[in-house]
């Protein structure tokens, strides 16, 4: 094996909004959820085999810990590489508020993680990774907006995280760098008056989304929808007339907002 080798593993954090018919909803924090799938990748390397046993996820989020089980059972990294057809697997998922994220932990099982080395395979032991996890450094923290979607890339520097102990053993001490890419944006505002009770439409070609307005507030969010030009159309209930607003331009990880919106009698 070279002593120079250098080697990067990707994980990619797929971070979608939590739906595309989103309306909004109230709780104690005043905040809506974000739905997260948690993905994992590589790129090729000098190993035959990185054997992972990962165990949760821990996403923190205004000092507090979310914690996403993994349902990936054990897996060779090397199996997935971006450009092949088996790009990258499905390690966790489920649903934390929106919001800014922290830190990111990654906490891997007591046993089941192995690494195979011309042909002969061995524990891999991974300090710390059973207890407290990996804590990967952010470049910048990324702040989950209410329907937005993003890909959170950790970049895993495996030339610097797979360490030999001199007697044909390896240890596993992550440095793992984390890089926020929005891919989705949204749309909200208020419509007025309450009793119009409407249907909001956001249309792009032939394709329509929607939601209808929060009948206590009249607050409306319509998330996941790619960058683009819309037109939003109020549906209301009989009495009130259709209104349309077209040209209604959405960017990545951004909330475009209508502001205030009354419909007419």
């Amino acid at each position: 094996m070279k002593t120079n080798f250098v080697n990067t593993i990707l994980a990619v954090f797929v971070v979608i909004g939590m739906t595309a018919f989103y309306g909004c909803k109230k709780n104690e924090s005043s905040q809506g959820t974000t739905k997260v799938q948690i993905k994992m990748t590589d790129a090729p390397g000098n190993f035959d085999k990185i054997n992972l046993s990962v165990k949760e996820i821990v996403l923190v989020s205004g000092d507090k810990p979310y914690v996403f089980a993994a349902s990936a059972g054990i897996f060779d990294i090397l199996d997935f590489r971006i450009g092949t057809s088996n790009p990258d697997i499905l390690v966790a998922s489920g649903e934390m508020p929106s919001g800014e994220i922290t830190e990111i932990r990654l906490v891997l099982n007591e046993t089941g993680n192995t690494i195979v080395v011309n042909g002969v395979q061995q524990e891999l032991k991974t300090p710390s990774a059973q207890t407290s996890g990996w804590k990967v450094k952010l470049t910048a923290n990324p702040e989950l907006v209410e329907g937005a979607a993003y890909t959170l890339l950790l970049d895993f520097d495996a030339a610097k995280s797979i360490v030999s102990t001199g007697n044909g053993k390896y240890l596993l001490k992550p440095v793992v760098r984390g890089i926020t890419a929005a891919t989705t944006g949204l749309i909200s505002g208020t419509v007025l008056p309450l009793a119009s009770h409407p249907e909001v439409l956001v249309i792009a070609g032939t394709d329509t989304v929607g939601t209808v307005a929060d009948p206590l507030t009249g607050k409306f969010t319509v998330g996941g929808l790619s960058s683009g030009t819309y037109s939003v159309k109020f549906a209301p209930v009989v009495g009130y007339r259709d209104s349309t607003i077209t040209a209604v331009k959405v960017a990545l990880g951004q909330n475009t907002s209508l502001g205030t919106v009354t419909l007419k009698q």
